[in-house]
């Protein structure tokens, strides 16, 4: 077996960002951030996400970035690094990525269904209501959109990070941003779409509740990759001449923006073929996959929007998976010395293993349950309403009390004056912890 320690890095400031954007900006922000601000209340759900984007994200996303670079290691042992009582904490928050990556490659799959389906003109077939339901309780099909959609992915972390990953991130994520723009404008062209564009911009207060943050502060998990172990994975390839405030803040800027652009998309549209209707809106997950095909039937070229769509969701998709495959890789490489070849392709054999069930989950194996809930909803529940805020909450201990936010400051302070120090000081210490303890309690409880 060939051995490696060797440690890559990004080559400059900008592949960083990219890379560390393309993490961020996911199927998360494409369909679940338009869905929950629809149903939230639009306008409000949107401040109250970009107030807390600014201050909550960009303090744990400071930090988890600045303990990659300063400790250089991945999370599986940045922790302990940090303080030894706390190498535990390496563990769980690994054992996220592990969670979530089968899983997801199976929703990126379906991704690659969709977007086959308007190459080949299918488009009238899927605007039907069944058309999502037969395919997922399919067998052989969703499992080889799987295996495509996880080929692509390993294929891109086996590359490595300044030829793989930072290469196609520099493509991918301006045209994503191309592709968001393009579709936004055309949404808006439709009939009746500045109403929707008006309920989605203009804050009602009247809908302002408890469960708007709380669901405000959950989307910024999946909208940031925050307590994932993928920002203290791609802090590690950070250079140390690089200016990590400004870094998290355009990885911000990015990440915010086409999460805006994914609301000024389907909110509008979804809203003209809907009449207005908040529950056309708020259908959650099936959002993409059931609706917004008959949004797109029903529109003049919706076929040509329809396919422009689900490559922008790809890209999304694929940027997103090959963060968390990277950090599994990054795991393993560290702990086993393997060369990042045989680890990519353990990775991938592996996790298409586990994604199986969760791909049949909605098939052959559609009457298994676990606490009620199906297979892959089950490991999306555990993974980002329990061990997710479990690590982030551990995290600002150890960053607010057990080493200190001098720590972090120190790291940030290499490349110039931390301006958002006092802040950041507040936040980890009292916010986020705060903030962390109120989504637990409200996943458990069920609140949102």
């Amino acid at each position: 077996m060939k051995k490696t320690n060797t440690k890559t890095n990004f080559s400059n400031r900008i592949g960083f960002v990219l890379a560390a954007a393309g993490s961020a900006v996911g199927m998360g922000n494409l369909w679940r951030f338009p869905y929950l601000a629809a149903k939230y209340g639009g306008g409000i759900f949107l401040l109250v996400y970009l107030i807390l984007a600014v201050t909550f994200g960009f303090s744990l996303m400071i930090t988890e970035i600045a303990i990659g670079r300063k400790t250089g290691k991945s999370p599986l042992r940045a922790y302990g690094e940090l303080h030894p009582k706390f190498g535990f904490l390496g563990i769980a928050a690994s054992a996220v990525p592990i969670i979530i990556f089968p899983y997801y490659c199976v929703i990126g799959g379906w991704v690659i269904k969709y977007l086959s389906i308007y190459v080949t003109g299918q488009a009238q077939a899927a605007a039907e209501d069944a058309y999502f339901g037969g395919f997922i309780s399919n067998t052989g099909e969703p499992i080889l959109c799987l295996f495509v959609f996880l080929f692509l992915t390993s294929a891109v972390v086996m590359l490595g990070v300044e030829k793989g990953i930072e290469r196609v991130s520099r493509v991918m994520m301006p045209l994503l941003v191309i592709l968001a723009v393009v579709i936004s404008i055309y949404s808006l062209t439709l009939d009746g779409a500045i109403d929707g564009l008006i309920y989605y911009v203009k804050p009602d207060f009247s809908q302002f509740s408890i469960k708007t943050i709380i669901a405000a502060m959950g989307q910024l998990f999946y909208s940031m990759s925050l307590a994932m172990g993928i920002m203290i994975t791609y802090g590690s390839y950070m250079r140390k001449e690089d200016n990590l405030e400004a870094s998290v803040r355009h990885i911000e800027i990015f990440d915010t923006a086409i999460a805006f652009l994914a609301g000024m998309m389907i909110i509008p549209a979804v809203f003209v073929f809907s009449g207005g209707s908040r529950e056309a809106l708020g259908q959650g997950p099936t959002l993409m996959f059931v609706m917004l095909p008959k949004v797109f039937y029903s529109m003049p070229g919706g076929r040509i929007i329809g396919f422009v769509f689900f490559v922008l969701v790809l890209f999304a998709a694929l940027t997103s998976a090959i963060s968390l495959m990277e950090t599994i890789v990054s795991i393993f490489m560290e702990k086993l010395h393997w060369s990042r070849k045989v680890v990519s392709t353990t990775v991938f054999a592996a996790s298409f293993l586990l994604a199986l069930p969760s791909t049949l989950g909605y098939g052959v194996l559609s009457h298994v349950t676990i606490f009620g809930y199906q297979i892959l909803d089950f490991f999306d529940f555990i993974s980002n309403n329990i061990v997710m805020p479990i690590v982030a909450l551990l995290t600002a201990i150890l960053v607010g009390y057990a080493v200190r936010p001098e720590t972090v400051i120190e790291e940030v302070e290499q490349n110039g004056v931390f301006r958002s120090k006092k802040l950041y000081v507040y936040m980890i210490r009292f916010v986020v912890p705060l903030c962390m303890v109120i989504i637990l309690i409200s996943s458990l409880l069920g609140i949102v």
